[in-house]
């Protein structure tokens, strides 16, 4: 679909300039993150937010081993750590690395990284998604994680900006003072509340935010791009308007594209001149109201089993009667 009008008056869309200008609405710079970052002043930026380049042998990656790869990137986020304000936040999302079958947790190895700077995780999101590559040697990845970091305990959190409806909106206290009063908040519930997924001393909360496929209205020639959506719900939660958000692996621009659709500056870096431009047309699509956006909040769409495409095709059936009898064999 596309999106609603802009924020903005669309005759007033704000220039896209090529470097950094504290008087900026929008900056795209193209280049080496390192180059962007010596012109950002200490503690300017609220929210730092971005997929880094995963080391999985990508066309437009250069494949290093592991622990040579996280230097690089130690180096990057300690430069971050400068330009993020008091009371601000970053927000690392990453999959898996995978090499010879094995698999390596990328959020695992980030996170000393980030602890040995002082930043304090305050939650490690599972985002979950339906479609993906198959694995034939190990169960199918259906998952990537965001880590997410302040720079200190006075951090912004606007949790009534990102609430969810309540599945069960009427609950209420069955015992206790509170007693048959409604135990829920009116404004919806806090999304990170799944409990059974709490393991140990890390809280996690599964988001459920298809990823950008073939058939995804946001998709463009980026290999492994971000939904929009995921992006809005870390900016409405942690930032205020007019804040700097700042991505600084930009690719096709999702960040910037949520920051400005909720009155944030946006800033971010892309080395690569074709996705950089793709980052610049989107921008551009989305101030005329033109841009295709899923979005945040919208419903995943679930098969009713009626589409030809959810059911079980008539070569299968003979298969799989087979198959169940070759089963039973071990039974």
């Amino acid at each position: 679909m596309v999106s609603n009008l802009p924020l903005f008056d669309s005759t007033k869309a704000p220039d896209i300039k090529n470097d950094f200008n504290p008087d900026a609405s929008v900056v795209l710079f193209e280049g080496d993150v390192n180059d962007l970052l010596a012109a950002i002043p200490d503690k300017s930026i609220k929210l730092i937010i971005t997929s880094p380049p995963y080391n999985l042998g990508k066309e437009y990656e250069n494949r290093v081993g592991v622990e040579k790869y996280l230097d690089l990137q130690s180096i990057i986020i300690e430069k971050l750590y400068r330009v993020l304000s008091d009371d601000g936040s970053i927000c690392w999302q990453v999959g898996n690395f995978v090499e010879d079958g094995e698999v390596y947790p990328l959020d695992i190895l980030y996170y000393p990284i980030f602890k040995s700077l002082g930043l304090s995780l305050r939650n490690r999101v599972v985002w979950r998604f339906g479609h993906g590559l198959h694995a034939s040697k190990r169960f199918s990845g259906r998952y990537e994680t965001l880590l997410w970091f302040s720079k200190t305990d006075d951090y912004t959190f606007n949790l009534d900006d990102v609430r969810v409806p309540s599945k069960y909106p009427g609950k209420r206290h069955y015992k206790g003072p509170n007693k048959g009063k409604l135990s829920g908040n009116p404004l919806g519930k806090n999304p990170s509340d799944v409990w059974e997924i709490l393991a140990e001393d890390w809280e996690t909360c599964w988001w459920d935010i298809p990823n950008v496929k073939s058939n995804h209205p946001e998709k463009t020639d980026h290999p492994c791009q971000f939904p929009i959506a995921l992006v809005e719900r870390c900016v409405l939660a942690l930032t205020d308007e007019n804040d700097w958000v700042f991505d600084p692996y930009a690719g096709v621009g999702s960040s910037l594209i949520a920051s400005v659709m909720h009155k944030r500056k946006a800033l971010g870096s892309e080395k690569e001149k074709e996705y950089l431009d793709i980052a610049r047309q989107r921008l551009i699509s989305y101030f005329n109201g033109t841009l295709p956006y899923r979005q945040l909040g919208k419903s995943v769409y679930q098969p009713t089993g009626k589409e030809k495409i959810s059911q079980i095709p008539d070569e299968w059936k003979a298969q799989q009667k087979r198959l169940l009898e070759q089963g039973a064999d071990y039974k």
